[in-house]
C-alpha cells in the first residue's frame, strides 16, 4: 500500500507529459504543412539572436515598465520550475526534498530562499499585470481581436501563475521540518504562523495537498500552452533562430514568378510541351498566398509564437490613424485557420478535405491588406521577431497576380510604370519640366 501514491504519481506524470508529446507532434505537422523555406544559414547570427532577444529578452526592454515586469515572470517560471525536478524525484521513488541530502543544507537553503523571494514576486507582477489587463484602459488590450476568448486565456494564465507560487509558499510553510531548520524560508517563515492551530497530521495533510495540486497544475499548464497565446513560453526560441536575417524592407523574389521568367527567356523552350508518357503533369504554382498552406513554414511558426502583446499593432501607422489593419488580429486569424485546417485532418485521417475556406477573405480581408503601408514597424516591434508583413505581402501577391484585384490607385501606378517608366502619369519628356518652373 505504501507503493500507491508512487503508482499514482507515475502514471499521472506519463500521461501528462504523454497528452504534452501529442499536441506537440500535432503541432509539428500544422507547421509542416507550410511551405519549404531554407533558414540554416547564418548559423552563428541565428545563435546570437536567440540568445539576445529569446533568453536575454533584448526587445522586451523598449517598453520598461511591461518589459521590466516581464523578465521577472519569466526569470521567476523559469528558475522556480527547476524544482520540479526534485517533486518528480521525489514522487517516483517516495523520497522528500531530496536534494537537501545531496548538495548540503546551506546550498539547499540558498536555492529555495531564491525560489520563494522569486515566487513573492511573480505573484506581486501577476496581480499588476491583471490590473493593467483588466482595469487600466490601455488601448492594445481594448481592441476587438481581444475580446472573448483571447481575453480569458490571458487572465487565464496570471490565475494559474498565482496558484502555482501560492501552492508553493504553503508546500514550504507547511513542511514542519522544514521551517524548523530555518533554512531557505525567508517568505514561507512569515506565512507557516497562520497554521500554529492547526495539529501536525491537519499540516501534514495541508502540506501534501499542496504538493500534489501543485505538480498536477504545472502538469495541466503544460498542456494547456497548446490551446493558449503562452505557446510562445516553448516556442519563442526557435522563433528567433529561424527569424529573417534580411534586411528589413528586403522582398523576397516568387519562384514561380522566377521560373516563368526563365521559361520566357529560354529560347530552346517549348511552354506548349506536353509532359512525356507515363509521367504527371505538375500543377502550377499559385502566386502569393490565399490559404496557409501557401505560406512558409516559418510564417506559421510566427502564427503560433504569436504572444498576442499588441506591441506590433500599437506601432502601426494604418491602425493608428482608423485603418482596419491590426497586424495582431493577421498573425491571430493565421493560427485560428491554420488549427481550423489541423482539426480538418484529424477529423478525416490524415487528409485534408476541402472546407470552401481559405484565410483571405474568410478570415482576413483585402481592405486590411491594403491598408498596410509596409513599414515593417510591426516587425520591429515585435518582441519575439514575428513578421506579419511577409504573410500580408505574400496575400497581396495573390490579390494582384491571381485575382487581378488591385485597388484602382494601383492599377493606375502599376499602368503608369508601364507607359511612363514612372508612377506618375507624365510622359518621360515631360518629366524634368518642373526644373524650368520659376
Amino acid at each position: 500500500m505504501g507503493y500507491l501514491p508512487n503508482i499514482f504519481f507515475i502514471i499521472l506524470f506519463v500521461a501528462g507529459i504523454g497528452f504534452f508529446v501529442m499536441n506537440v507532434r500535432k503541432l509539428s505537422r500544422n507547421i509542416k504543412l507550410g511551405k519549404e523555406v531554407d533558414r540554416n544559414d547564418n548559423r552563428s547570427e541565428r545563435w546570437k539572436n536567440m540568445a539576445m532577444i529569446a533568453i536575454g529578452q533584448s526587445k522586451m526592454v523598449k517598453r520598461p515598465l511591461s518589459g521590466f515586469l516581464h523578465i521577472i515572470v519569466y526569470l521567476g517560471f523559469i528558475i522556480i520550475n527547476i524544482e520540479v525536478l526534485e517533486i518528480i524525484i521525489d514522487g517516483i521513488f517516495g523520497t522528500h526534498r531530496i536534494f537537501q541530502g545531496y548538495i548540503g543544507s546551506g546550498v539547499y537553503g540558498f536555492l529555495i530562499g531564491t525560489f520563494e523571494i522569486l515566487a513573492l514576486l511573480v505573484f506581486v507582477t501577476v496581480i499588476i499585470f491583471w490590473t493593467r489587463r483588466n482595469l487600466s484602459n490601455i488601448k492594445r488590450f481594448l481592441s476587438t481581436e481581444m475580446q472573448g476568448w483571447s481575453k480569458k486565456d490571458g487572465n487565464y494564465i496570471l490565475y494559474f501563475e498565482m496558484v502555482l507560487m501560492t501552492l508553493f509558499i504553503v508546500m514550504n510553510a507547511t513542511d514542519t521540518p522544514f521551517q524548523e531548520a530555518g533554512i531557505g524560508n525567508p517568505i514561507s517563515q512569515f506565512v507557516a504562523p497562520l497554521f500554529n492551530g492547526f495539529s501536525a497530521a491537519t499540516i501534514h495533510t495541508i502540506e501534501r495537498s499542496s504538493w500534489w495540486v501543485h505538480i498536477i497544475g504545472i502538469l495541466i499548464f503544460l498542456n494547456y500552452l497548446y490551446y493558449s497565446k503562452h505557446l510562445h513560453i516553448l516556442l519563442a526560441f526557435p522563433n528567433t533562430y529561424f527569424a529573417n536575417l534580411n534586411p528589413k524592407g528586403q522582398f523576397n523574389n516568387l519562384a514561380s514568378v522566377t521560373n516563368e521568367v526563365k521559361l520566357m527567356m529560354d529560347s530552346d523552350a517549348d511552354p506548349y510541351a506536353t509532359p512525356q508518357e507515363g509521367e504527371e503533369e505538375d500543377l502550377p504554382e499559385k502566386f502569393g498566398a490565399s490559404d496557409v498552406t501557401d505560406l512558409n513554414w516559418v510564417q506559421l511558426l510566427n502564427a503560433y509564437t504569436c504572444t498576442e502583446c499588441g506591441r506590433c499593432t500599437s506601432s502601426c501607422p494604418a491602425n493608428l490613424t482608423g485603418k482596419k489593419l491590426s497586424p495582431r488580429k493577421i498573425m491571430m486569424d493565421t493560427r485560428d485557420r491554420l488549427e481550423e485546417v489541423g482539426r480538418n485532418i484529424d477529423e478525416n485521417k490524415g487528409t485534408f478535405k476541402d472546407d470552401g475556406k481559405q484565410l483571405l477573405n474568410d478570415y482576413i480581408s483585402p481592405e486590411e491588406l491594403w491598408a498596410c503601408t509596409s513599414c515593417n514597424a510591426c516587425v520591429e516591434e515585435c518582441p519575439v521577431n514575428i513578421d506579419p508583413l511577409s504573410i500580408i505581402m505574400d496575400m497581396r501577391r495573390y490579390l494582384v497576380m491571381e485575382q487581378s484585384a488591385a485597388p484602382q490607385e494601383l492599377n493606375m501606378m502599376m499602368t503608369n510604370v508601364e507607359n511612363n517608366g514612372a508612377p506618375w502619369q507624365y510622359n518621360q519628356q515631360d518629366r524634368l519640366n518642373w526644373a524650368k518652373e520659376e
